[in-house]
């Protein structure tokens, strides 16, 4: 639970004390951090973007109405190449500043300018704003459809013969629902037997508790359809292989993807960690692709998942709903089409016409 000050109303004396003005300017952060736990933001992410603005403070060396665009350029050029943080880390940490900035100029700007004569503006603007597409250009353009078949059948195939088989049969699988029907590799190591649910749908579903929520706002939940042979291939996996790790099968709330090891305070296997299940499938990759060794990651399936359902004709509103993507625009980034995917659509396109006014081919 994030620890928060006292909060009292602002005054309306126009001078205050040093200490008074380091009292106000904690309130402010301190309000922030209010508004954003009754829109429903975790306590982690709270504490995240305090420690952020703190940062910013503390490179700023004055009150927080005083800041500048320049200010906020030399702090983020600071995280960005003296301290080597990642482009995208860089930008949330500007979305923090300039949400903190838009919640002083909103409710406090009167009161500030009262009590310090400073009109507060907005320092994160158009020109120091980091770019978030692609996170510095960087596309995620999966492999085409025959070698990821490819590595999925020579996987399959070298399975029986596997000197660990129980562990290379669960790193299969999760790699299976990244590449069929796009889960996040955080939302597969959560899964509990409980969530496969054969009795909801034609197919079964997988109860997605974990899936990533906006903006620190808790897990988001979702119902995953069991299509492209996500059924068969859970069906399989509970009958033939989860019981050899243990007896904790019949629990419902034991992994659905178990680690080897035993958990000796819950009396079941521990879960999978992402770090198992990542390296399982990058071993996979170096044997049996090994063109992507070192470029092909569980978030590249995910990419790969988007673009042979895009190809297959499913629409962009059921690719959304399936990724768990809150706005349409993110899954329109996860599609990459081979380059004959226009001409191909404009012969569909030409065939459907045709047909309409009866000069085509039925």
């Amino acid at each position: 639970m994030v620890k928060l000050a006292v909060v009292r109303p602002a005054a309306t004396r126009r001078s205050l004390s040093p200490q008074e003005l380091d009292d106000l300017e904690q309130e402010f952060v301190d309000q922030f951090a209010l508004a954003a736990a009754a829109s429903g933001i975790t306590d982690d992410h709270i504490a995240q973007e305090r420690s952020v603005i703190f940062a910013f403070l503390h490179f700023l060396g004055n009150y927080v109405w005083t800041a500048r665009p320049e200010d906020v350029d030399g702090f983020l050029n600071r995280e960005r190449k003296v301290r080597g943080l990642a482009n995208s880390t860089v930008h949330g940490k500007a979305g923090t500043l300039a949400r903190f900035f838009d919640f002083l100029t909103s409710r406090y700007q009167g009161e500030i300018h009262k009590l310090t004569g400073h009109v507060v503006t907005q320092p994160v603007d158009e020109f120091n704003r980091p770019a978030k597409a692609d996170y510095g250009g960087m596309i995620r353009v999966p492999p085409s459809g025959n070698e990821v078949e490819a590595l999925f059948s020579g996987w399959r195939e070298a399975l029986p013969d596997s000197r660990k088989y129980l562990p290379a049969a669960r790193d299969y699988l999760a790699a299976s629902l990244w590449r069929r029907v796009g889960l996040r590799i955080s939302e597969t190591v959560m899964l509990d037997i409980r969530d496969w649910r054969p009795d909801l749908g034609e197919r079964g579903k997988l109860h997605v508790r974990f899936g990533k929520g906006s903006r620190g706002r808790g897990p988001k939940t979702r119902m995953v359809s069991a299509i492209n042979g996500v059924d068969s291939l859970l069906n399989w996996w509970l009958s033939d292989v989860r019981h050899q790790f243990g007896d904790d099968w019949v629990d419902p709330d034991a992994p659905l993807l178990p680690s080897e090891r035993r958990d000796a305070e819950l009396g079941r296997n521990g879960r999978a960690g992402d770090d198992a299940l990542r390296s399982g499938f990058a071993r996979a990759v170096n044997l049996w692709l090994p063109d992507w060794s070192g470029r092909l990651t569980p978030h590249g399936m995910r990419h790969f998942c988007a673009s042979s359902m895009y190809e297959r004709g499913m629409d962009l509103k059921a690719i959304q709903d399936l990724l768990g993507h809150e706005w349409l625009s993110t899954t329109t980034r996860y599609i990459h089409v081979h380059d004959n995917h226009v001409e191909a659509a404009w012969a569909v396109a030409n065939d459907r016409v045709a047909l309409r006014w009866g000069t085509g081919k039925r």
